[in-house]
């Protein structure tokens, strides 16, 4: 019995080894943000779309324009040359089981595409992928807190006049 046991386990580290078992990834991506709206959506489901096609969509997240944290500077393409800053972009993720090899496509396919102005895939887990889903759609549904002007005014008034010596 011991014996059957090892050879799975060394079957199970074969498959791992040759990438023939499927795994889960997360691509993350910025899109110019000088898209217009409606290429920015065929866009992102031309991505998708490919991703699809080599293997399982498991979660994903829509473009959003959002502000970045830091510049982005960028060669351009070889029919733009130059260097172009990007202060914001669409940022878009597709959660993902692939192959490797199909994954390593799929990373190629986001290097070469010239609207993805940077990119990250990670490793992860299709639980990890859910969860980020759960908290999107929570903190959508969380309003935001509302600080009324004449509440704040009121209260610098108030610290004010504390600390006013007579």
């Amino acid at each position: 019995m011991a014996k059957n046991q090892d050879e799975e386990t060394l079957a199970s580290e074969v498959l791992e080894d040759t990438g023939l078992e499927p795994r889960v990834y997360e691509l993350g991506f910025h899109l110019d943000p000088e898209l217009p709206t409606e290429e920015v959506k065929k866009e992102y489901h031309a991505v998708r779309e490919f991703i699809a096609s080599k293997g399982t969509i498991v979660a994903e997240g829509e473009p959003e324009k959002i502000p970045l944290a830091y510049t982005i500077s960028r060669q351009g393409a070889s029919d733009a040359p130059g260097r172009r800053d990007f202060d914001s972009a669409y940022f878009c993720w597709i959660v993902y089981e692939a192959t490797a090899a199909d994954h390593d496509e799929v990373v190629e396919s986001a290097n070469s595409d010239t609207r993805i102005i940077r990119f990250i895939d990670l490793l992860t887990t299709k639980d990890a992928a859910r969860h980020s889903v759960e908290m999107r759609e929570l903190s959508l549904k969380t309003p935001e807190p509302v600080e009324e002007p004449e509440t704040a005014a009121s209260a610098e008034l108030d610290a004010a006049l504390e600390n006013v010596v007579v």
